[in-house]
This record gives structure tokens, C-alpha cells and sequence, in this order.
């Protein structure tokens, strides 16, 4: 454990040493530091119009001087003094020096702080060159002692060399033809060149020499060295380096078409042609709207005209069988006619057939008994007179038939346009108009059945018109049968509540489409064109239900047959 004698030795050491350094730091603060550069290097280094030190350079000087606390004085002057007094120790620092390794013999460099580009210089009119070698046998003029000088005395270029003290004398000497060309550094040859206003030379080739560019102290001023290399470095890490490059550098960098330049051509001459291409795409987007408007109008054009043609079309079908159902009910009236002229004498004479066979039927008895059977006609007589009766029933039958047929034709054709007075029994329309229907319900199926209502009462109006609607809806479920196992029916009844009569006819045929159902009344639609089919039937029918007060109603699934019903108003309410 230190004696307290030894602890209080130590700590007067540290107080001694601390007191010695605080001496030396106040010695060393109180001496300004002595930095010179070139007094004609714009825009690194210069003298202003007050004779001030100005420039990159200086700037950066002092601001390194701000951070690392130290008190500097910058003096400029001619470049080939500031060398010499550097190497003589007059001055402590050359604050701008493109290194090379001779010169890193005399002096020691700080990291470079920019890198300086050297270009040839030449009057405009002259020669091009793109290197060193091509200015063999030149007389180019460059600044004494500069590092473009120092490379080309140290290697044999032949190249005659005009020394000058500055690279304002350099291109001075150029512009007055003085010289072939000038090896100048780039930036510091625009700078000069736009404020003495020469405007026949110009720089010529890219960049032919890259040098970097930093502070110079005198050999052996590592401390020195040190502190401006720390500074620099703090200047670039907090920023404010970037700030003195761009305002001394960044707004004079070689010549070139600038952003502003670009933006002010580009709307001068992209800015109508934008203008130009916005109205033609404008002018096409509304041409087409115009062309699809009229290609919807003449589309609109096209459908109306296909509309009245199929209209048209179907007018001429409806006159074409119009005058078909009118020819048919003047054919049908002589037919009727010519028919009723033999059947009548049909009428006439079977009677008096029977009566003659009854008065000749003992002779022709007592014949048989005493010759025995014998042929008349086609059979013997003992089977003949069974026979005569029969034949001559249904002769007679069958006559009566036809007439009955041929009175229900007439009355199916016959027109009644203002006749609907008629006190109508429903079931007795039903009947004659299945009589008329009786051999088609035979072909189409085994299974008809008919049921009458009760006690219906009647309705008013036209039977033979109804007898049509009830022919026509038989016929089509006779017609909607795939075969003779399936079967019709066709009922009556009484709607007390509605005060309606209905005749329903179902049928277990094929079925109606959906789609077509909302269009079987429209005259002349129909599924059966290919057999046949007219198309009026419904639409006739639906007519003259609507003639009498009532209405047509169709109820189908496909596949599994339809039934239609018409409903008509009753008038009273027993059959009287």
C-alpha cells in the first residue's frame, strides 16, 4: 500500500505535466499558422477585387481552422514564390498542390481534398489533339513550377515548352498566338477564359492529366499534417465540405448543356409537340365517339328497317292466309253443298230400299224352302238375310253421319261477327265439337276421357265460334301426343265465386317450352310449320274468347304435357 509521502509525489507530477502542456497548448494557439496558395487560381484560389484571398481553398481553410481550433493567416502570391517559401519554412502550409511522387519528396500531403483535371487549350480553328504525344514540336504554354510542368521536363515529350507564372498568362499567350496550345487546369482555364472574355480559344478533347489535389506542409510536420487531414475529414463527415464544393465547384463544371438549358429547349420544342400529340389523341378519342355513335345509329337503322321487313313480312303471310281461310270457308261452303246433294238422295232411297226388300223377302223365303239355299250376290241367301238388315242400318247410319258432318263444317266455316245473343249450353258445344274431332281423337290415342260439370249454368254468345276454339284445342293435344298410350281430357265446370264456366283440355304430350309459352297466341307462331301447322289456331281462338269476355290460359312443362283453359262469364246460374 503507497505511503501518503508516495501519493503525494504522483499527484505532483500529473499537475506538473498538466500545467507544462496547458503552457505548450496556449504557446502553440497564440502563433497563427501560416498558409499560402496561388493568388490566380480561380476558382480554387485568388484575389478578389479588394485583394482579398477568395476561393474553394480558402474557404476550405478557414472552415478547418473553425473545427480544429486553430488561428490561421492565408497569404497568396505567385505560385513559384509559395513553393519556395514552403520548402524555406516561411510559410507552414500550401493550402491547394496536386501531388506526384518527386514532389512528395520535398513536402508532405494531407488526403487529397478534390482531383484536378488538366486539358489542352487551343485557339479555335486549330489542329484537334486528344494527348500529350500529339503535341510533340508544340510550343504550349503552362505555369511555371505547376505540376503539368514538372511531369513534362521529367519526361523527354519533345515538347517546347513556354513557362509563364500563371494559367492566366497561359491562355493569354494562346489567345494571342503566342503559343500552338496551353496545358491548363480545366476548370480554373473556363473560369479565366469567360472573365477575360476569350472567346477564341476553347478546351479541346477530354481531360488529359487527373491529379489530386491537398493541402502541402513543410517535410516532417506530421502534427500539422495531422490536424489538417482531421479537420478536412470532419468537414466531409458533418456536411459542410459538400456545401463549399458546390458553391465554388458545382456551378462551374466543364461546359455542357445544362438542366435549365435542357428544360427551356424541351419546352420550347418537346412542349408543342406534347401539345400536338394531346390533340390528336383528344381529336381520335372524339372521332371514335362520333364513329361508335353512328355505328349505334346505324345499327338502331339497321334493326328498325329489319323490323319493319319482318313485319312487313309477316303482314303479307296474315293476307296470304287470310285469303286461304277465306278461299277454304267458300270451298268448304261447296263442298258442303255438293255433299249434301247425294247424301240427301242417299237419305231418300235407303228407306225405300228396306221397304222394297221387306215386300220381296216372303218370295224370296218360300223360294229357299222348296229349292233350298241358293247365291244372291256375292253370299248365300241364308246368310244374306241377316245381313240386308244390318247393311241397310248402316247405310242409313252412315248417311246420316255424313249430313251431320257436313252441317257441323258448314257451321265451323260460317263467319258470325255480330251474333254473340246466344244463350250457349258448354257441355252441348263440347259434344258437337268432339263429334267433329271424333276420328282424329280415334288415330291419336286410346285414352280419352271427357267430364261434364253439373248443372253449368250458360253463357252468352256464339256456339259455332266457341265450337271452333274447342276443335282447335282438341286437335293441338292430339297433336302434342308422342303416342296412343297417352291420353286427353277434356273437363267442365263451374267457378261459382268467380261467376265463370271453364273448359279444360290436358293432355300428357311432349310439353311447351318456357320461352314459348308468352308466344303461342301471336298470329302465325307455331312448333308444327314442318307438318302443317298454320300458326292461327291459338290466335284465332284467343280472338273470340276475348270476343265473349273471356281469355285463353296455357299451363306446360316440357315432357310432361299442357293444359289449356278457357274461361268464359256465366250468365245465370242453372241450366234452364
Amino acid at each position: 500500500m503507497p505511503t501518503f509521502l508516495e501519493t503525494q509525489s504522483t499527484a505532483f507530477r500529473l499537475l506538473l505535466t498538466g500545467l507544462l502542456l496547458l503552457l505548450a497548448s496556449a504557446g502553440m494557439a497564440a502563433t497563427p499558422i501560416i498558409v499560402g496558395g496561388d493568388r490566380n487560381y480561380p476558382p480554387y484560389e485568388f484575389l478578389d477585387e479588394q485583394g482579398e484571398p477568395a476561393g474553394y481553398n480558402v474557404d476550405l481553410t478557414r472552415a478547418i481552422a473553425e473545427v480544429m481550433g486553430m488561428e490561421v493567416e492565408i497569404h497568396l502570391g505567385a505560385w513559384v514564390d509559395m513553393r519556395r517559401a514552403l520548402q524555406r519554412g516561411e510559410i507552414d502550409a500550401l493550402q491547394g498542390m496536386s501531388y506526384s511522387a518527386e514532389r512528395a519528396r520535398e513536402v508532405d500531403f494531407t488526403p487529397p481534398h478534390t482531383v484536378i483535371h488538366h486539358s489542352i487549350f487551343a485557339r479555335k480553328g486549330a489542329p484537334s489533339v486528344r494527348s500529350l504525344e500529339e503535341l510533340r514540336g508544340k510550343r504550349v504554354a503552362l505555369q511555371e513550377r505547376g505540376i503539368l510542368h514538372d511531369y513534362l521536363q521529367s519526361d523527354d515529350f519533345g515538347v517546347i515548352l513556354v513557362p509563364v507564372q500563371t494559367q492566366a498568362d497561359a491562355l493569354r499567350l494562346l489567345s494571342a498566338g503566342e503559343s500552338d496550345y496551353a496545358l491548363v487546369a480545366k476548370l480554373p482555364g473556363l473560369y479565366l477564359k469567360r472573365k477575360l472574355v476569350l472567346t477564341n480559344v476553347a478546351a479541346v478533347g477530354d481531360p488529359v492529366v487527373a491529379q489530386k489535389y491537398g493541402y502541402a506542409v513543410g517535410k516532417g510536420r506530421a502534427e500539422l499534417r495531422s490536424r489538417f487531414g482531421e479537420g478536412l475529414a470532419i468537414l466531409k463527415n458533418t456536411g459542410r465540405y459538400q456545401e463549399i464544393y458546390s458553391r465554388w465547384l458545382g456551378v462551374l463544371e466543364p461546359e455542357g448543356i445544362s438542366w435549365r438549358t435542357i428544360i427551356q429547349y424541351g419546352t420550347a420544342v418537346i412542349g408543342p409537340l406534347l401539345l400536338g400529340l394531346g390533340l390528336t389523341l383528344l381529336w381520335s378519342r372524339t372521332l371514335k365517339k362520333e364513329v361508335a355513335h353512328r355505328t349505334d345509329e346505324l345499327a338502331r337503322e339497321v334493326g328498325e328497317r329489319k323490323r319493319a321487313m319482318d313485319e312487313l313480312q309477316l303482314r303479307q303471310q296474315q293476307l296470304i292466309q287470310a285469303d286461304k281461310l277465306a278461299c277454304l270457308g267458300v270451298l268448304v261452303s261447296g263442298v258442303a253443298h255438293e255433299i249434301n246433294n247425294p247424301n240427301g238422295m242417299i237419305l231418300l232411297s235407303v228407306p225405300r230400299l228396306v221397304e222394297a226388300y221387306g215386300d220381296v223377302e216372303p218370295i224370296l223365303e218360300e223360294y229357299f224352302e222348296e229349292h233350298g239355299d241358293y247365291m244372291m250376290g256375292p253370299l248365300e241367301y241364308s246368310r244374306m238375310r241377316e245381313e240386308m238388315p244390318i247393311i241397310f242400318s248402316e247405310m242409313l247410319g252412315g248417311a246420316n253421319r255424313i249430313k251431320r258432318i257436313v252441317d257441323d263444317l258448314k257451321d265451323f266455316a260460317r263467319r258470325e261477327d255480330s251474333e254473340l245473343s246466344e244463350r250457349v249450353d258448354l257441355n252441348m258445344v263440347v259434344e258437337t265439337s268432339l263429334r267433329l274431332v271424333s276420328t282424329s281423337i280415334k288415330t291419336a290415342t286410346e285414352h280419352f276421357r271427357v267430364e261434364y260439370g253439373e248443372s253449368l249454368p250458360r253463357f252468352q254468345g256464339n256456339s259455332q265460334r266457341i265450337e271452333q276454339i274447342v276443335v282447335n284445342l282438341i286437335l293441338n293435344a292430339c297433336q302434342a301426343l308422342p303416342g296412343r298410350e297417352k291420353g286427353i281430357i277434356v273437363k267442365t265446370s263451374h267457378d261459382a265465386a268467380a261467376g265463370t264456366l271453364l273448359l279444360a283440355v290436358q293432355d300428357e304430350g311432349t310439353g311447351i317450352a318456357a320461352e314459348n309459352l308468352a308466344r303461342l297466341t301471336d298470329p302465325f307462331f307455331t312448333t308444327k310449320r314442318e307438318s302443317g301447322g298454320t300458326g292461327l289456331g291459338l290466335s284465332v281462338s284467343a280472338g273470340i274468347a276475348e270476343a265473349h269476355g273471356g281469355s285463353l290460359a296455357f299451363a306446360s312443362e316440357p315432357g310432361m304435357g299442357s293444359t289449356v283453359t278457357l274461361t268464359l262469364p256465366a250468365i245465370e246460374k242453372n241450366r234452364g
